[in-house]
């Protein structure tokens, strides 16, 4: 997939501090464009712009996603890659913890794509919400995580019929990847085979590819996985 040659402008990235969103912002500067990382932890993010925020505090949010577009002059793409999960039936995850993976997954990707709308509109700039693969088939003891990504799925279609000729909205599904999401699980809802999880790099890559769509062509859903992902279809 060759997308260095398209350069992406001017993209924010939450969650780029790890995981995919650093792999994107990694693949947005080696395309020639200017990432600006959103993220909790900023504290591994080198060479690049970032601001601080959680992603599921609406006001900061709205406030990190202005300054992000006064330092960069505007918003050419948007990238909702934060993301966290809480395993567990649904009367052995606290509410607090479950109602903790909706802000950040589901609310969170809302109130950034919200603050960002009008730099979108005005660069008819793009959108990539990052869903999974169980946003399409539910599973046990994942029904946080699930009803987040059902969401994102939803709010996503729902924002691309509800912008179409102004911005462009794709819905990335990805599989399992390597990164640290799953450090905090314990053994059980951990991956028994990384080896079937796919590299994040690759991910990346298809963010630039809806990224790199010529005027009046979009890619509104891209689904993304290793070829012996367990959890699609």
């Amino acid at each position: 997939m060759n997308t260095a040659a398209v350069n992406p402008g001017r993209v924010l990235i939450t969650g780029g501090g790890s995981g995919l969103g650093a792999a994107v912002a990694a693949a947005v500067a080696a395309a020639g464009g200017t990432p600006v990382v959103l993220d909790r932890d900023v504290s591994r993010v080198t060479g690049m712009k970032c601001l601080e925020v959680d992603v599921a505090d609406r006001p900061a949010v709205s406030a990190a996603v202005d300054q992000a577009a006064e330092m960069l002059d505007g918003l050419d793409a948007v990238v909702t890659a934060a993301g966290i999960d809480r395993c567990g039936r649904l009367e052995d995850v606290p509410a607090e913890e479950f109602e903790r993976v909706i802000g950040v997954n589901l609310l969170g990707t809302v109130s950034v794509v919200r603050a960002a709308l009008p730099y979108l509109k005005t660069s008819h700039g793009r959108v990539v919400t990052v869903a999974s693969t169980l946003a399409l088939r539910a599973v046990s003891d994942a029904t946080a995580y699930c009803a987040s990504k059902f969401g994102v799925l939803g709010f996503s279609r729902a924002l691309a019929a509800e912008t179409a000729g102004q911005i462009g909205v794709t819905t990335l599904i990805p599989g399992g990847m390597n990164t640290h999401f799953f450090d905090d699980r314990t053994e059980q809802y951990r991956p028994q085979d990384d080896s079937r999880l796919n590299d994040p790099v690759r991910v990346a890559q298809a963010v630039l590819f809806a990224l790199s769509q010529p005027a009046g062509c979009e890619v509104r859903e891209l689904l993304i996985c290793h070829e012996e992902e367990g959890s699609w279809p």
